[in-house]
């Protein structure tokens, strides 16, 4: 079925192009044209002047209209997390488990499968964030679960997850490096993330190959001025790209912006939401701006992809074109997945965002 879109601003990744209309057929863009040679059927989806921007990608979010898929994962929690980053233009997700149960993480493996063979569209694989993490920079994770990893460990992944499994958060300073190696090998991209990694150790293992990096200040090593941690190896590494959560409750927005002005492409943005949860192991409380854990430790962010590019834009100075950059192609780049998702180019992807005056968005995919 051919789609054309119409009267929108268009940010193809690249550049703005007024006038012109975009193109797709079977999923995938297959031509944008100027205006003046679309001849009009009254078939188009009129934007009103929108702005179409590829659809934003979010590599780390735990539950959404709801559902908290990362303690009770099946495929209504999946689909429920799916509808939830649509409404705020992620049309591309990696929903994600904290460091929990063998048995938890198995059934997320499965639910993803099980989301796929129904042709669920919207999931890209599945994100674990631990348990090879370093119970010192925990966070809010239940610590019960958290070990160095074991090549039993490794097996298991692999065997039940291979297919599923996309993105491993870990601490480098706690694993094995050639097991680490082993889930590169089988596709998995590392994230190096709540780690207490010092300096040194941090910019080995990015040396070795583990070239992204979780959260970044949040559940990690500080900068400081004798001892750079994990923050300053990922500043200073050229090849480290790390995800942020731009709500001001994570990371304060000045942070973020000296961070952009170091990491320039390498910073890009991930939601890192979840839903109200009041019983087990996790338990996520509603506040204001973000959820807290039974305790008071900060859980998880009320974010939407949109609201973060909005906080880029509008807290703390970055342009519009590179905010929806940090939403779309460098999430995309992170993952490998470049040359199909994050940009409004022939034979990529049509996964579109259209977003208003009002920053209301709407995702077409």
């Amino acid at each position: 079925m051919s789609v054309t879109y119409i009267n929108a601003r268009i940010f193809t990744g690249e550049e703005i192009l007024d006038d012109h209309a975009v193109i797709t057929q079977g999923g995938k863009i297959t031509s944008i044209v100027p205006a003046s040679e679309w001849k009009t059927d009254g078939s188009e989806t009129d934007l009103k002047g929108a702005l179409l921007a590829p659809a934003f990608i979010d590599l780390q979010i735990y539950g959404g209209n709801g559902q908290v898929f990362s303690m009770y994962p099946s495929v209504t929690s999946l689909a429920a997390t799916v509808a939830y980053s649509k409404g705020g233009g992620a049309a591309w997700i990696m929903p994600t488990v904290a460091t929990i149960s063998p048995e938890i993480m198995l059934e997320a493996m499965k639910a993803v499968r099980a989301y796929w063979e129904q042709g669920g569209q919207g999931v890209l694989g599945l994100h674990l964030e631990g348990p090879f993490i370093n119970p010192k920079k925990k966070g809010a994770h239940l610590e019960q679960y958290i070990h160095a990893p074991t090549q039993e460990d490794i097996n298991w992944i692999l065997e039940k997850g291979r297919d599923v499994v996309k993105i491993m958060t870990l601490a480098p300073e706690c694993c094995d490096t050639e097991l680490v190696r082993q889930l590169e090998a089988a596709g998995i991209v590392i994230f190096a993330g709540h780690s207490n990694a010092t300096y040194t150790q941090a910019y080995a293992a990015f040396d070795r190959g583990i070239h992204h990096a979780t959260h970044l200040f949040n559940a990690m090593s500080p900068l400081e001025s004798r001892a750079p941690g994990l923050v300053g190896a990922i500043y200073d590494h050229p090849q480290v790209c790390a995800s942020v959560v731009a709500d001001g409750v994570h990371v304060d927005f000045a942070s973020i912006r000296i961070s952009k002005k170091i990491m320039k492409e390498r910073l890009f943005l991930i939601t890192d939401a979840v839903d109200e949860n009041k019983e087990g192991g996790y338990v996520y409380i509603k506040e204001e701006d973000r959820y807290v854990s039974a305790t008071g430790v900060l859980s998880g962010s009320r974010l939407t992809m949109t609201k973060a590019v909005r906080n880029c834009v509008e807290q703390v100075g970055i342009p519009l074109e590179e905010a929806l950059r940090m939403a779309s192609l460098y999430p995309a780049r992170a993952i490998g997945r470049e040359q199909a998702l994050g940009r409004i180019m022939v034979g990529y992807d049509a996964a579109l965002v259209a977003i208003d005056s009002n920053w209301e968005t709407t995702v077409y995919c």
